[in-house]
């Protein structure tokens, strides 16, 4: 038999939650507005987390509108947070004034944009390394495919889940959390 299979099968529900808890919390991690004040997440323990890497040229940019929509049904319990990047197909050229003016205008955006940061690669912000890496959250490996991935996390600061860009903002796999 396998040695570390072995080892893996006398721990304890105790030990794998120990296993399995994320080495530091996403409240913690430092990223900017859009307007290049600094965001701390801290403030929204208590409220669910819905990161969503935005551009503004993309074919799901729309999403936008449902985004807004999340933000403004659920907003006592969750806390829509947009993050421009320009890593897939240059979708998010513009600079911060040009990205807020584009969101309010089109959209009527008004929950929280973050500065334009790398969601994958050697510059990946420490935002989406936490995101992205099980070692990190506790709970999932995922990759960055394209523009609007979502990611969740609950009041606690734990990861529940990621969805990619075809899962629309108020799809019941995401609502479902919400309710």
């Amino acid at each position: 038999m396998n040695p570390l299979k072995a080892f893996v099968g006398t721990l304890t529900a105790t030990d794998k939650d120990v296993i399995n808890k994320p080495s530091k919390s996403i409240h913690d991690i430092k990223i900017d507005s859009l307007q290049g004040q600094p965001i701390d997440l801290s403030q929204f323990k208590g409220k669910k987390l819905l990161f969503v890497n935005v551009a503004s040229k993309c074919g799901f940019t729309p999403q936008y509108r449902e985004l807004q929509k999340l933000h403004e049904t659920y907003k006592d319990r969750l806390v829509v947070i947009g993050v421009p990047c320009n890593q897939f197909g240059k979708q998010e050229p513009g600079n911060p004034e040009e990205i807020e003016a584009f969101c309010q205008v089109n959209y009527g955006v008004s929950f929280l944009i973050t500065e334009k940061i790398d969601v994958k690669g050697p510059n990946q912000h420490p935002l989406y390394e936490w995101l992205t890496t099980k070692a990190i959250n506790g709970k999932q490996n995922s990759t960055v495919k394209w523009n609007f991935q979502k990611y969740l996390i609950d009041e606690s600061g734990e990861f529940i889940d990621f969805f990619y860009s075809i899962t629309k903002p108020t799809n019941q796999r995401i609502t479902k959390h919400l309710n």
